[in-house]
């Protein structure tokens, strides 16, 4: 069986935040992360409903464990 991966504007459409190329990449660059060990969840800028989903969409290997890896990738460059 092949899982359905979404993409990184999917992800942000499912978070509830503008999903347009510019804003995602006005998002990233407003959020870069400088240490490497502050996990994408760890930002203030996501609600707690936000937060549980990125968290749970990484531990159960779902299909925005993708999208959610490569935000956290794009955030810690």
């Amino acid at each position: 069986m092949q899982a359905n991966f979404q993409s990184l504007r999917a992800l942000f459409g499912q978070l509830g935040l503008p999903d347009d190329d510019t804003t995602i990449a006005q998002f990233i660059e407003k959020n870069r992360i400088n240490d490497p060990d502050t996990p994408l969840e760890s930002l203030s800028v996501w609600s707690e409903s936000q937060k549980q989903f990125l968290l749970e969409a990484r531990s159960l290997d779902a299909e925005w464990a993708e999208p959610v890896d490569e935000l956290d990738a794009l955030l810690h460059q």
